[in-house]
């Protein structure tokens, strides 16, 4: 994870360059400062320190993997790489819900109160997957 955390943390003040960038060059507009664009630019930058900083912790936790390591082989990174789900049906009803949500928003604000429920059970369903039935632990 050295690659990944070297490449976030680097963009930092990449963003933080080109809001100051970007700050100085909407000062010389007829509009005047434009504080919303500057924000938000502030706001990547500290959302890459972040996911940055997440990664940094999570290579202190776990072991050197192959990918961090110059001599590393293909064959070093054989083996299982995590716990996935073998099949579920439960992305899709999300996909389904998030659909119709933004369907809502550019039909009619009624089809949100069809969307939210859909959403929430096929949230719940996909969360507790694990917990019921086949794939029980």
């Amino acid at each position: 994870m050295k690659i990944e955390t070297r490449l976030f943390i680097a963009g930092t003040p990449l963003f933080l360059l080109a809001a100051g960038v970007y700050a100085l060059w909407t000062a010389n507009t007829a509009q005047g400062w434009e504080p919303v664009g500057t924000l938000c630019i502030l706001l990547v930058g500290a959302m890459v320190f972040m996911v940055g900083f997440y990664l940094m912790l999570t290579a202190k936790r776990i072991d050197e993997r192959p990918e961090d390591t110059e001599h590393a082989e293909i064959a070093d990174g054989a083996g299982d790489q995590g716990v996935f789900a073998p099949w579920s049906w439960w992305p899709l009803a999300i996909a389904g819900s998030a659909a119709l949500a933004f369907l809502g928003l550019a039909v009619g604000w009624w089809i949100l109160g069809i969307a939210i429920p859909f959403g929430i059970i096929a949230l719940v369903g996909w969360v507790f997957e694990f917990s019921r039935g086949q794939h029980a632990h």
